[in-house]
């Protein structure tokens, strides 16, 4: 891979694989964001992946640390790796928080019931709790609709994109970036 043009297309293909494909090792990522200062990383399912608008949707719930977090301070960044391909992506950009909009109502109908039970908990994400017990529940004795109440969406969009590819004969590192009118730039990077 000498060519930065085949880089950023194995890029978008590996994205977009990882949207549909779960044994692929980018259907899992990392988001990261910052709260107070410190840096906060959580592992969430990538569900949708928009090549020409350079965002990733994530669902999470309403009421988790992350939100609020993301509130305060959207800067984020998202990072994948692979190591069978021997790839590593890594995106930087904002993310923006659909709560009870149109965007959230259809990811909401697309999702299946056994994702949505997991934002029927009585407590968010995160909330401290005696015993684990509590949060326990049967999906036949709940609505599972009801948890739309806490469901939202997260749309990174990324305005950076490093690709590095680790090969025996010399690894390959390119960065992309966008600018405000979409144009890119890109330039090798020592591994």
């Amino acid at each position: 891979m000498n060519k930065k043009e085949e880089l950023l297309e194995r890029a978008n293909f590996i994205l977009q694989d990882g949207v549909k494909n779960r044994d692929s090792l980018f259907h899992t990522l990392v988001l990261s964001s910052l709260c107070d200062g410190e840096i906060e990383s959580r592992v969430m399912v990538l569900r949708e992946f928009n090549e020409k608008k350079r965002t990733l949707r994530f669902h999470s719930d309403f009421r988790s640390n992350k939100i609020k977090e993301l509130e305060k301070d959207n800067k984020t960044t998202v990072i994948g790796y692979d190591p069978n391909l021997k790839v590593q992506i890594r995106l930087i950009g904002e993310t923006k928080i659909n709560y009870q909009n149109e965007d959230t109502q259809k990811s909401w109908e697309s999702s299946q019931a056994i994702s949505k039970k997991c934002y029927s908990v009585k407590e968010g994400s995160s909330a401290k709790i005696e015993n684990p017990k509590d949060v326990d529940f049967d999906i036949k004795s709940i609505n599972v609709e009801d948890g739309y109440e806490n469901f939202c969406t997260l749309n990174f969009n990324y305005n950076i994109l490093e690709f590095l590819y680790l090969q025996r004969s010399g690894h390959r590192r390119c960065r992309f970036s966008w600018n405000a009118k979409g144009e890119v730039k890109s330039i090798w990077l020592v591994p």
